[in-house]
């Protein structure tokens, strides 16, 4: 059986900047996106949601995303693992990830983008989920928490429980 403390936090990052002329790996965040990642962090540390572990798309938008909400947790930067898998990573690709990166974490920090992020949650969880009236599970900055009910090597299909969705408004 697995502790109760276990969680998945899955950040979506924040707005990115499509002014820049950047290609899409390169694209940061905008300033509404540097906000809401400050909001996230700090709604985050008063909630007690502090990860021990933090997984993250090396892609900009999501590292920027990253280490601000680190910084609000006032966690060491240099503690993010940056996995090429978490960018435009399958479902399988980003368990691998969490298996490779989690095996001693209780609470661990996944930050990255959608579709994948929403196709995660939906392959863990593996029920009904309400959908917003915007269509979007999670929206720019929006934060699921799971609870897994297996260890990360383990974690499949409907191997988790939803315990919230929580949008940047709402914070």
């Amino acid at each position: 059986m697995v502790e109760a403390t276990l969680r998945l936090f899955v950040l979506r990052h924040g707005k990115s900047d499509w002014g820049t002329g950047q290609p899409d790996f390169d694209r940061p965040l905008a300033e509404r996106g540097r906000t809401a990642a400050k909001k996230v962090g700090a709604w985050m540390k008063d909630e007690g949601m502090i990860p021990d572990r933090v997984i993250s798309s090396p892609a900009r938008r999501a590292r920027e995303t990253a280490e601000s909400v680190g910084r609000s947790l006032g966690l060491d930067e240099r503690g993010i693992r940056f996995d090429e898998r978490i960018y435009g990573g399958s479902v399988a690709e980003m368990l691998a990830s969490l298996a490779d990166h989690a095996a001693h974490a209780q609470q661990v920090l996944l930050v990255g983008h959608n579709p994948g992020l929403e196709e995660l949650v939906y392959f863990l969880t593996q029920g009904p989920l309400a959908q917003p009236d915007d269509g979007k599970l999670l929206p720019t900055a929006a934060l699921a928490v799971l609870r897994p009910l297996t260890d990360w090597r383990s974690l499949g299909q409907g191997g988790a429980e939803l315990l919230s969705i929580t949008r940047p408004g709402e914070m």
